[in-house]
């Protein structure tokens, strides 16, 4: 380890993606001496969509748990807003990191951007121009008053550019989650259970996710998903690990899961499990934006339940493909057609060092500030 620094920074984090990033981008900062204190809004709380990511990934208990969940978008935001700045008035930070497009993410860029405390944005650049979506107003707004914007790949680079960010604030690292995905894989082959337990085999089963706000905020669009899948698991065993969000909607609109029988639906997963659970799918179907690039990571072929995505690469590369949730027997196809498909062999994520050089940039610009 390096010299510690005479700094710190706050790590805002709230939802499993950013635990799963911070994780490896946490390990780095130590290796180079940079104190962090990280707070976790509590936007997902429970034991299998909070803990178990915590204990699974090495990460220590965050120094502030805030326990902000539910709620409607703009009253979530806010009384994250509200903590988050009494977290930052304690600490004082040199630098506050956030992650990704969640509320949490905007409520720290926020919190910071109004205290005058520099913020970096750790997968900065994204875009599926689509504003309708909770998350690209939180990923645009922060990256409007980010000071170092961490870019995943040469298309977020180019978003940010056509934007008209300044060249000096961004920083092309590679995708932190390739880095976990990279070092967790073997353990997950090793230590997970969850295709033995639900008797599922490898390279027989489809993995279904669904979260987004756009489709479980829909009633059409809920219904549309729920019938495809059960239809296509009269065919191959779909396996569906349900978000707490998804399920509280399908009571609000007198459905349960025993409304689509075919369909194997379990409780959300710990990261070992799903990264096992998508290591062995024959197709992922998710909206889930974190969801798809594993999938690409894993080489196996993903079918994206949204109108667009701001991962346009994985669809340019073959990797992914678009199946809006209009019409079910559509959905159905595209699951279908996606079985043993292969897209272009390319890296655009980078080579796994993402990590290390979010610490290294950061060390540098405290030690500069520090001067």
């Amino acid at each position: 380890m390096t010299q510690p620094l005479n700094a710190k920074i706050v790590t805002i984090v709230g939802a499993r993606p950013q635990f799963v990033k911070a994780a490896v981008v946490s390990k780095a900062l130590q290796k180079v001496g940079i104190r962090e204190v990280v707070a976790h809004t509590g936007q997902h709380y429970d034991e299998n969509m909070s803990d178990v990511f915590f204990r699974e990934l090495g990460i220590e208990a965050p120094e502030y748990n805030l326990g902000i969940s539910g709620g409607e978008q703009g009253a979530q935001t806010g009384r994250m807003l509200e903590a988050v700045e009494s977290v930052l008035a304690a600490e004082l930070p040199n630098y506050v990191v956030i992650y990704g497009d969640t509320n949490s993410t905007l409520a720290g860029a926020l919190a910071a951007a109004k205290m005058h405390i520099p913020i970096a944005h750790v997968e900065a650049g994204l875009r599926s121009f689509n504003r309708r979506m909770p998350e690209e107003v939180n990923r645009v707004v922060a990256d409007v008053v980010s000071d170092l914007l961490f870019a995943p790949t040469e298309v977020a680079v180019a978003n940010l550019g056509r934007e008209g960010v300044a060249a000096a604030k961004i920083h092309l690292v590679g995708d932190v989650m390739l880095d976990v995905a990279m070092a967790q894989r073997h353990r997950a082959l090793a230590e997970s259970s969850i295709l033995s337990t639900t008797g599922l085999e490898d390279a027989k089963y489809v993995l279904a996710t669904v979260h987004r706000a756009e489709n479980t905020n829909d009633p059409d669009r809920l219904r549309t998903i729920l019938r495809a899948l059960d239809v296509v698991a009269q065919t191959i065993p779909v396996v569906f690990p349900i978000h707490p969000r998804t399920d509280g909607k399908l009571s609000e609109m007198g459905l349960s899961r025993s409304d689509y029988p075919e369909i194997q639906f379990l409780a959300p997963v710990g990261y070992l499990d799903m990264v096992r659970l998508e290591l062995g799918a024959a197709v992922i179907a998710t909206d889930s934006g974190g969801v798809q690039k594993e999938a690409f990571f894993h080489k196996v072929p993903c079918v994206t339940l949204r109108y667009e995505t701001e991962w346009t690469e994985l669809v340019s590369l073959g990797w992914n493909r678009l199946a809006p949730p209009s019409n079910s027997t559509a959905l159905v196809d595209a699951v279908m057609a996606a079985i043993d498909s292969k897209g272009i062999q390319a890296e655009p994520y980078g080579c796994g060092d993402a990590a290390d050089r979010i610490a290294s940039i950061l060390s540098t610009t405290l030690r500069a500030l520090a001067r």
